[in-house]
Formats: C-alpha cells, structure tokens, sequence
C-alpha cells in the first residue's frame, strides 16, 4: 500500500499537481492494472482553518483519505544511521523506517547514511548550507515533492553529500510536504 502526505493550508490544498505526478508515476511503476486516482476529486478538506494533514493511501485503486491536525516536532538534533535500505515508493508500512528511527538515542530524529552517502531523516528530505547555495544528496532515499519542486525552481543543488564532510556546512534544513523548506541554522548532528 502506498501513500501521499499532503498539506492543507486554511482549507487549500497544497501542491497538488506535484502530489498527483508522484502518485500516478508509483502506480504506473508498481501495478499493471490499476485505476488512476484524481487526487482533485479524491481529496474534500473539512476544515477550513489551519494546517491539516491529509493522507491518502493506495494501491492499484484508492483505499482511503484521512485527515487530522498537524502538529510539528521540533527537530534540531541528528543521529547519523548506516543503513542498506530501500525506499523509492512511499509506502505506508514504515517498519524498516521505524526500527532504524529507534535507534536514534537522544537525538530528535535520524540521518540515514548509505554506503558513506547522506540521504534523507526518517521523514524529511535534507539539503546543507554551504555560505552560498543549498545542496540536496544526489540519491535521496525518496524523491519527495517538495525536493523536487525546489530542484526544478534551481534552489536546490543535487550532489553527493559524504557524512565525513557535514561538518563543512553552516546549516542543515528538512524539507518535506508538512513542513516546506524548515533550514536549522544551529542544529547539530550527533
């Protein structure tokens, strides 16, 4: 089952068309059969105020739309994680996620690492400060659509991000559909 987290803003839907390109694309990669989704139609905001977190799970045809409040977690503490795992889609079983996320310590959240390269938090995209231009990993661990829509605008650089070096950037910052583009000028990467 797959899933699409998407943001509601005072009762608009945000960045839709990016949210449908990456659910139309994963159903046209993962199923031979399937019915397209229209997420227009799919989606029916029921509060008209503040921001709510909409997620629609699917598969080869739409299983469910949730809402419910969105409430941040403050994240300004990483856990460097080595790991082999595997996250094109956006699945909604996050197990692998989960058990790598538990070992995080006293940090607010992971940094996953693969093969000596930065890829992505449990649930963000990453990029890095470097005093003039902010750079995303190459090969994050999902292609989420606010780092896609930041590549495409040349905001973000893509290369690859070596954990040795980290220590060179002034600042990190999450990215995902919640929380847009969050940078953490004093986060620390434990």
């Amino acid at each position: 089952m797959l899933l699409e987290t998407i943001s509601i803003l005072d009762g608009t839907i945000q960045h839709l068309s990016h949210h449908q390109a990456r659910l139309s694309a994963s159903q046209r990669a993962l199923f031979t059969e399937y019915t397209p989704i229209d997420l227009e139609d799919a989606i029916r905001p029921t509060s008209a105020s503040g921001q709510i977190k909409c997620r629609v799970r699917y598969a080869q045809d739409l299983i469910d739309v949730t809402f419910e409040p969105y409430i941040p977690r403050e994240i300004r503490r990483l856990k460097p994680i080595d790991s082999t795992i595997e996250y094109a889609y956006k699945y909604s079983d996050r197990e692998a996620i989960e058990e790598l996320f538990s070992r995080r310590g006293e940090a607010d959240d992971i940094l996953i690492v693969k093969n000596g390269l930065v890829t992505d938090t449990s649930a963000a995209n990453i990029a890095f400060y470097d005093g003039s231009r902010w750079h995303t990993p190459k090969n994050p661990l999902l292609r989420g659509t606010t780092r896609e829509r930041l590549l495409r605008s040349g905001f973000l650089t893509p290369r690859d991000i070596p954990i040795g070096q980290i220590d060179r950037f002034e600042a990190f910052a999450l990215m995902n559909a919640m929380i847009g583009f969050l940078p953490i000028r004093n986060g620390i990467i434990a």
